[in-house]
């Protein structure tokens, strides 16, 4: 087996930098997606929130 064969696997792969950034953009992404679905569930009817399991009470206590 050649050397450059039985190199071990790189466990941080990416710089500090990109860690540094890549969490608080995951946070971010997540806060966004919750805030875009809190926008949709307000506009559905009572009668589509029924047929999701959902009433109108619970969308506005998650907001």
């Amino acid at each position: 087996m050649e050397f450059n064969e039985n190199k071990g696997g790189k466990p941080f792969s990416a710089s500090p930098f990109v860690l540094m950034f890549r969490l608080p953009r995951r946070l971010w992404l997540a806060w966004r997606h919750r805030v875009q679905s809190q926008k949709v569930l307000a506009r559905l009817s009572d009668a589509q929130l029924k047929d999701i399991g959902l009433t109108s009470e619970d969308v506005k206590r998650f907001r």
